[in-house]
């Protein structure tokens, strides 16, 4: 993943002992580049060309934003990282299927729009964004870091009905701990991050860092929530999304499947006529706490 990783392990480990600000800094431009551009697939190009395609200002960068159907019933769905908004394409179709309007961006540095990095605080910014341009969401569905990001902002004003994690990050301390594995840094380093993430990118915000968790404050969210997660997901343990249906308590849903991994499960027939079901579905409908396995 990092093929300098023994010489930014040694500058790291060792700036942060003399100069933590410049520690932090580079450590989080490090921590927030995507492994990658994804590109869209054959499959997925149909459906953003039928889409209406916008822009946002975020930060400096332009994100794009796509948006389908009539503008009723907006379903705000967000991408994964390292991913795009069309690897959600079967999800997206199956809502318009339903008559429900899909809006979708793709991340500051990935898929089209600009920049070469991003973070939770500038997925938070768009998804409050098109919050206020699309009104409240009848329903919310994310794919792995945009579980954990979705989340935030839903903690954060934004309102939606319904909620749908798929392969879903449910703590931030994940990501750290990969990152800090990757490179061999020590703690002082995500300490010098910390300083700076809460100094320089959202300053304003005493204590932001102790708030990315997903499992953090979730009565806020005030929403049923369904989670899918397959027990062999070689990129998010399935003791995220038990963490996330354990936080949100009698409102969340888990359906843990078999042989999709992290990617098959969003275009898995099953998976996307459960999520629907779960759509569409009278508000009161009471649900196990855990569903059974379902195969791939």
């Amino acid at each position: 993943m990092y093929p300098m990783a023994p010489l930014i392990r040694t500058a790291l480990n060792a700036t942060a002992r003399v100069a933590p600000g410049p520690a932090g800094r580079w450590a989080f431009h490090l921590f927030v580049r995507p492994l990658g551009r994804a590109r869209v697939r054959p499959e997925e190009q149909p459906l953003l060309a039928s889409a209406r395609t916008g822009h946002l200002q975020v930060r400096g960068k332009d994100v794009v934003t796509y948006a389908w159907g009539d503008g009723r019933r907006p379903v705000l769905v967000v991408h994964g990282w390292s991913s795009r908004a069309s690897r959600l394409t079967a999800l997206i179709e199956a809502l318009l299927a339903c008559g429900y309007s899909p809006v979708a961006f793709d991340a500051p540095g990935h898929g089209d729009s600009s920049g070469r990095a991003s973070n939770i605080v500038e997925y938070r910014e768009t998804i409050r964004e098109l919050h206020a341009r699309h009104g409240d969401f009848e329903a919310v569905v994310a794919h792995s870091f945009g579980v954990l990001a979705a989340l935030f902002a839903l903690r954060d004003g934004v309102r939606t009905a319904r909620f749908v994690g798929l392969g879903g990050v449910g703590s931030f301390d994940l990501l750290l701990a990969g990152f800090r594995a990757g490179l061999g840094l020590d703690e002082r380093v995500v300490r010098c991050m910390r300083d700076h993430v809460e100094r320089r990118i959202a300053p304003g915000e005493p204590g932001i860092w102790d708030r990315f968790g997903a499992d953090r404050d979730p009565g806020e969210l005030g929403a049923p929530v369904l989670l899918f997660h397959d027990e062999g997901d070689d990129m998010v343990p399935l003791a995220q999304a038990r963490l996330l249906a354990r936080a949100h308590g009698d409102r969340a849903r888990l359906v843990v499947t078999r042989g999709l991994g992290h990617r098959r499960i969003l275009t898995d027939p099953a998976v996307v006529a459960e999520a629907v079901e779960f759509l569409t579905a009278p508000a009161d409908e009471p649900s196990p706490s855990e569903a059974p396995v379902t195969a791939g």
